[in-house]
């Protein structure tokens, strides 16, 4: 640190703004992780974790007339968030918690992502347990005053962090109250720090939620904390580290237990708790990529009451983009829908209910991992000889190439090049939105929309109306086809073709690319002459690739996923709505300023598109 070497003549006014955390599914291992434990670790570094829009601000400011090195963590999800803010900004202190909720029963301390799924806890436990939750806000300098008079007055502590456990700084604000006499003397059940578990987060949704704090595990452990008093000599911090445990059946506040529990007499003997396991499994609206964060339900394929097998398909909803079906995580009976057909449901909103007659997935990941281990076990103690001759006599099976030998082989002339572009889909939703309102669910998809827009662009762009023959000629056409790629069942591709797509009027185009991609899905074969040929994996979450061109087609456009991004728009930068069309072409057929200038008349052709009355127009020359 400058400052330390320089015995305080030198100064070090630097902040490092960086995005944090998790909860925005995307990032994995490489994006999402919380390591404010790691950077408090460093003497002279400041570390700040705002939690709402209003804090963000007050804290940058302070941080920016500060002498001394700031690192500045903001969290993903609060860059979507918006607050109506018509106060100037207050500048808030280093070092300064904030008191979210007063409560008399148990403290909460949080900060970043957390005090969100804080949030909610308390909320759902409205009335059952007065709780005062602390937005810790600087994790460097930290509020160690806030914290002590919370806890003199609670007598109980839960430290909820996004951080991994080992060595974080839940455990070190759980070390300075339970070293601290008077703090020590006052609390009546041991600390819980409810944390991720000591694992990466996983690519996979499922596993990136299931490594995180929730507000299932808050609720537990602030009832655990209220529930539980302890002689002094056996008290110690207790750590939730997001594990499958069976948990001891809790006082309920208001019970003569729960009276009991919380007295200031030492607790009766008791004998041991029964254990208990919940069968009640809440069914919940999945992430189904970055940007959509919400969908209408279009179908509910169980009744109550129906048996529920493991990754059964319980209902449907629909995003701008797909219908996505939401799967069981469980095998069992239905229990009740709490929403119904047509219903605007968001991201992590409860649809129901689901009574599970097997343990809970992770149980079963677990014990599938036990057999796994078992197998090994077996496999080490066969003989090598046996080892060798059970090789030969294995089963083998014969897998075809994912491209087709004919596709290898016409790659294998294409000279590729590729480049990407930003547009924003404001234009694309509001049409979608209104057809929606007049033709219900006949309206025309995104897709249908982005695909009418490449149409007119392939219009004004003659090289992109060109094929690429067997013998390397090239030929162009004023009429055209657009081809549409289609997946299929077992990882196969096909191509939709819809033939002389520039001379279709605009209900004709929905019509013919609605029948179009039906009647490949079914296994209709069209001749390929298509010279642009549009891909997407947007359903996917996938906001840009780098797709293959296959001869004839002298062009491959890859529609990413809808998400928000920065946009120069003048002199200014905003947050708009984009997807990014990415476009191979075959550099035999094109060059680089032509293909520029196609992708830049699409971007033009889906930021003005209106849904189109009458006949098209006629063809460029």
């Amino acid at each position: 640190n400058l400052r330390w070497r320089s015995f305080g003549n030198w100064t070090c006014p630097a902040v490092i703004y960086a995005p944090y955390g998790a909860y925005l599914p995307g990032g994995s291992l490489w994006h999402s992780q919380a390591n404010e434990s790691a950077l408090a670790h460093y003497p002279g570094l400041n570390v700040l974790i705002p939690s709402t829009p209003a804090d963000a601000a007050g804290l940058l400011w302070t941080a920016m007339h500060g002498e001394d090195p700031v690192i500045f963590l903001i969290p993903k999800h609060l860059l979507w968030a918006e607050q109506e803010y018509t106060a100037p900004i207050q500048a808030v202190p280093l070092g300064r918690a904030r008191q979210c909720t007063n409560g008399s029963d148990v403290t909460v301390v949080a900060w970043g992502n957390t005090i969100e799924k804080s949030l909610e806890a308390i909320a759902k436990i409205d009335n059952e347990i007065s709780v005062e939750l602390l937005d810790l806000r600087s994790i460097v300098p930290w509020d160690k005053i806030a914290v002590e008079d919370s806890v003199h007055k609670t007598r109980r502590l839960v430290v909820v962090q996004e951080d991994t456990e080992n060595c974080s700084v839940g455990q070190m604000i759980i070390s300075h109250v339970t070293s601290t006499p008077e703090l020590w003397n006052e609390l009546v059940s041991p600390p819980i720090l409810v944390s991720k578990a000591n694992v990466m987060i996983g690519y996979n949704p499922i596993y990136e939620y299931a490594a995180l704090p929730d507000v299932e595990r808050i609720i537990t452990a602030i009832r655990r904390s209220v529930a539980t008093k302890q002689e002094r000599a056996v008290v110690a911090a207790n750590v939730d580290r997001g594990r499958v445990v069976s948990e001891p059946e809790f006082a309920q506040p208001g019970s003569s237990a729960f009276a009991e529990a919380t007295a200031d007499k030492p607790p009766a003997p008791t004998a041991t708790a029964d254990i208990r396991k919940r069968r009640l499994q809440n069914i919940t609206v999945p992430v189904m990529g970055e940007g959509i964060r919400s969908a209408k339900i279009v179908s509910l394929l169980k009744k109550p009451g129906d048996a529920v097998a493991l990754d059964d398909e319980l209902c449907e909803v629909e995003t701008d983009k797909a219908v996505y079906p939401i799967q069981s995580s469980f095998a069992g009976t239905m229990g009740e829908w709490k929403t119904k057909v047509g219903d605007t449901v968001e991201i992590g909103q409860e649809l129901g209910t689901l009574f599970a007659d097997e343990t809970a997935l992770a149980d079963q990941v677990q014990a599938a991992a036990e057999v796994s281990a078992d197998r090994k076990t077996v496999e080490a103690t066969v003989p090598a000889a046996e080892a060798d001759n059970r090789g030969r006599h294995a089963r083998h099976y014969s897998i075809e190439p994912a491209l087709s030998p004919t596709i290898t082989r016409k790659l294998s002339r294409v000279i590729p090049a590729n480049l990407q572009i930003d547009a924003c889909w404001d234009a694309i939703q509001e049409a979608r939105e209104a057809a929606k309102k007049k033709d219900g669910k006949n309206a025309p998809s995104p897709s249908v929309m982005i695909a009418w827009c490449v149409v007119r662009a392939m219009e004004k762009h003659a090289p992109f109306r060109r094929l690429m023959l067997e013998d390397d000629q090239i030929v162009q056409n004023d009429d055209f086809d657009l081809g549409i790629a289609v997946a299929l069942d077992d990882d196969r591709l096909a191509t939709a073709v819809i033939t002389n797509a520039n001379k279709k009027s605009w209900p004709e185009f929905v019509k013919t690319y609605n029948e179009t991609v039906a009647a490949t899905r079914g296994g209709r074969i069209d001749a390929m002459n298509a010279p642009v040929v549009i891909t997407s994996l947007g359903a996917f979450g996938v906001k840009a690739g780098a797709p293959i061109v296959v001869p004839p087609s002298v062009g491959t456009l890859f529609i990413g996923t809808a998400h928000r991004q920065l946009i120069r728009n003048k002199n200014t930068n905003e947050n708009a709505e984009v997807i990014t069309v990415s476009l191979t072409f075959d550099h035999r057929a094109v060059n680089g300023a032509g293909a520029a200038a196609f992708a830049n008349e699409i971007k033009k052709q889906i930021e003005g598109f209106k849904i189109p009355e009458g006949k098209i127009g006629a063809v460029s020359p």
